[in-house]
């Protein structure tokens, strides 16, 4: 219920406080000495009850008539700064566990795989629950006014409403409830399944390297530069797909009943595919993988804007686009160590610095999906949507088309433009493999 501009604010406070909380959690954990269970591990066993609540509390409706938009904002924020002190030692993991690329390679594609599946598993979950209620569309203002029983209807509207918010509210909490448990288990296979090693850690450095003198060294650092660049604006376009393809299948394609079984259709795609991409770039290479992974979308993107409504040729799209989001997953995760040996080559006195980088990483990660949920819920409130309508303007329509098709489309392009800059293909990486093997 509350208004969709206050909902952007929310979101991009929640990114711009992410900004602040990734990269200074990377540096704590660089600095982080070792225990019993690890440097990183302590990280993602501590965060885990506290974020659990925090997740639960945004899904909380407060019984106060003011201060809900602060309620949200700080219960953002606060899960947001407990899911960045479990993501980046857990996607760092990676590096502490092997030093060999081609094994390092294998755990990416497990990781992403099982991250996929567990957004498979999310979307389920929250689209089943939440999809068993009952919430009617309300008819626009314009219809209302020429009915008779103009005042009859709102009222009726009004009990309906009261009902079918509190029903929805309960679904909300016990969807949250279930991905919350989800989260503790989850938490508690890693922790017992999953050692770091400490001769393949070398998260603490020789001589004490201040934040900013370690920032410096890894926004200087050209590879990660032209990586982060090429992939902030294809990681954009999947968000924009993904965020609005809901909207776009209940108004624009009239598929009202139909949007939580086309999002699983995407999702269930991309997990069945990245063991594809991942022998794909094994065969072929990183740089190939990206290209031919990330623009195979833009044809079916294309497709689905221009051709009438037509439930056979959605289904075909999201399978597709599927297949691209599972190149947009993994790549990103399986080429970053491969920047990091590039770094520790070119400044061998420097080490700890890992645990930035990937803190980076998670933050332009985070970054892009609070951008896309801020230009979609702005272009969307400048349209003039309407929450909840049966139907809406011909403004929306469109703008669902370009936030789904024509932006993604030259998103797309423009990433993998900024990729041709990507300094690191095979044949370096088979040599900075064994340089590194040398400087050992």
């Amino acid at each position: 219920q509350l208004d969709p501009f206050y909902a952007s604010i929310i979101l991009f406070v929640g990114r711009a406080w992410d900004a602040i909380t990734d990269p200074m959690v990377g540096f704590f954990i660089s600095k982080t000495s070792w225990t019993r269970f690890g440097r990183l591990m302590p990280w993602i066993i501590f965060s885990t009850p506290f974020a659990v609540i925090s997740y639960f509390l945004i899904w909380f409706v407060p019984d106060i008539s003011r201060g809900q938009v602060m309620w949200y904002l700080v219960f953002y924020c606060i899960f947001q700064t407990l899911v960045t002190c479990f993501h980046v030692p857990y996607s760092a993991l990676t590096m502490f566990i092997s030093r060999e690329q081609s094994e390092r390679d294998s755990a990416t594609a497990y990781r992403m795989t099982v991250e996929v599946l567990g957004t498979v598993l999310g979307t389920a979950i929250q689209g089943q629950i939440v999809g068993k209620v009952d919430t009617p569309c309300i008819e626009s203002p314009f219809f209302i006014g020429k009915t008779n029983s103009s005042v009859a209807m709102e009222e009726l509207n009004m009990t309906h409403d009261t009902g079918s918010l509190t029903d929805t509210r309960n679904a909300y909490m016990i969807a949250a409830g279930v991905i919350g448990g989800l989260y503790i288990l989850c938490a508690v296979i890693l922790s017992v399944g999953v050692r770091e090693k400490r001769e393949s850690s070398e998260l603490q450095s020789d001589e004490p390297v201040s934040f900013f003198q370690g920032l410096k060294l890894v926004m200087n650092h050209g590879a990660y530069i032209k990586l982060i660049a090429g992939f902030l604006f294809t990681s954009l376009a999947f968000m924009l797909l993904e965020g609005n393809f809901a909207l776009f299948c209940t108004y624009t394609l009239g598929f009202r009943n139909e949007f939580q079984n086309i999002l699983l259709a995407i999702m269930l795609s991309a997990t069945l595919t990245i063991p594809l991409w991942q022998w794909f770039l094994t065969r072929f290479g990183k740089k190939t993988a990206v290209y031919v992974g990330i623009s195979s979308a833009i044809p079916f993107l294309i497709m689905v804007a221009v051709l009438d409504s037509n439930l056979i040729v959605t289904y075909i799209v999201a399978v597709a686009a599927g297949i691209s989001v599972a190149a947009a997953f993994l790549l990103p995760w399986s080429m970053l160590p491969d920047v990091i040996d590039d770094f520790k080559l070119q400044h061998p006195d420097s080490h700890g610095h890992e645990a930035i980088f990937f803190s980076f990483y998670v933050f332009f990660t985070k970054f892009t999906s609070g951008v896309s949920l801020g230009i979609s819920t702005l272009s969307l409130d400048f349209a003039g949507y309407q929450t909840r309508g049966c139907s809406q303007p011909s403004e929306v329509n469109f703008t669902l088309k370009m936030l789904v098709s024509a932006v993604p489309v030259g998103l797309i392009l423009l990433g993998l433009l900024l990729f041709k800059l990507y300094p690191i293909d095979e044949e370096k990486r088979r040599k900075n493999k064994k340089a590194l093997q040398d400087l050992r």
